[in-house]
C-alpha cells in the first residue's frame, strides 16, 4: 500500500522544509548579504560607494589626493595661506611697494625744492610769514603765503604725478605713484585730489603735524603701505628700480 499523500494534499507536518513566507526574498547565495554595497563596494566599511577610496578613511572622496579642492593651499594654490599672492590682489604683476623711509626722504626733497620757490615768491610779494623788529619776533600766519604755498605744492604734485607718476624726489629715489586698481599713472583728477588731501590741511591747519600723520600712515598701513592721501585717491607708491 502506498504511503505517499494523494496529489494536491499538504505533506505531513515536519516532513519537509518550511515554505517561504509571502513577501520575503531568499538570501543571495554565498556570503553575507551586507558584504557589498549596491555598486560593488562596502557601504559602511572601507570602500566608496562610487568606486573610489574610503570616503571617511583618509582619502579624497572624489578620487584625488591632498587638498579636496585640487590645490596646494586651502583655496587652490597661491592663496593667502598657500605661499602666493592674495586672490584678486590688485598688486599682482606690479613692482614691489616702495619703502616708507625712502618715501619720507623723497617728500623732504620735494618740500625743499618747492619751499625755495615759495620763499622767493613770498619775498617778492612781501607776504612774509615772520615779521621781526629789534625788540621782538612777531609770528603770524600769513594768508597770502599760505595761498601761494598750497597753490604751488598742489600744482607741482598734480602736474608731475599725472604726467609720469613721479615728483623729482620720487624720480631720484626710484619710485612712482600708481593707481591701485591697475598700476597706471593717476589721472589729473586723481592726482589733484591726492595733492589736496595732503597740502590743504598742511598750509591752513596743522602744518608739519598733518604731513607727519598723512605720510607716516604708510609705515603702519597693510597691505598696501598707503598714506592717508593715497587712501583718498586709491593709489600706491611702487619701486621703479
Amino acid at each position: 500500500m502506498s504511503t505517499e499523500p494523494p496529489p494536491g494534499s499538504e505533506p505531513p507536518h515536519g516532513s519537509g522544509p518550511p515554505p517561504t513566507p509571502p513577501g520575503d526574498q531568499p538570501p543571495p547565495p554565498g556570503g553575507n548579504p551586507y558584504s557589498g554595497g549596491p555598486y560593488g563596494g562596502d557601504p559602511h566599511g572601507g570602500g566608496s560607494p562610487y568606486g573610489g577610496g574610503n570616503p571617511y578613511g583618509g582619502g579624497n572622496p572624489y578620487g584625488g589626493g591632498g587638498d579636496p579642492y585640487g590645490g596646494g593651499g586651502p583655496y587652490g594654490g597661491g592663496g593667502p595661506y598657500g605661499g602666493g599672492p592674495y586672490p584678486g590682489d590688485p598688486l599682482a604683476g606690479m613692482p614691489p611697494l616702495a619703502d616708507s623711509g625712502r618715501r619720507t626722504l623723497a617728500r623732504i626733497i620735494d618740500l625743499i625744492l618747492v619751499g625755495i620757490v615759495v620763499g622767493l615768491l613770498t619775498w617778492a610779494f612781501q607776504v612774509n610769514e615772520y615779521a621781526m623788529n629789534t625788540n621782538r619776533v612777531e609770528v603770524g600766519r600769513s594768508i597770502g603765503q599760505s595761498v601761494i604755498g598750497v597753490v604751488l605744492y598742489m600744482a607741482y604734485d598734480t602736474l608731475m604725478i599725472a604726467r609720469t607718476g613721479q615728483t623729482l624726489g620720487k624720480k631720484w629715489l626710484g619710485m612712482r605713484v600708481a593707481n591701485l586698481s591697475d598700476g597706471s599713472n593717476p589721472s589729473a583728477t586723481t592726482a589733484l585730489g591726492r595733492a589736496a588731501v595732503l597740502w590743504i590741511p598742511f598750509w591752513f591747519c596743522c602744518a608739519c603735524i598733518w604731513l607727519a600723520v598723512a605720510g607716516g600712515w604708510s609705515y603702519f598701513d597693510r597691505p598696501y603701505k598707503q598714506g592717508l592721501h593715497d587712501k583718498a585717491a586709491k593709489t600706491v607708491v611702487v619701486s621703479t628700480g
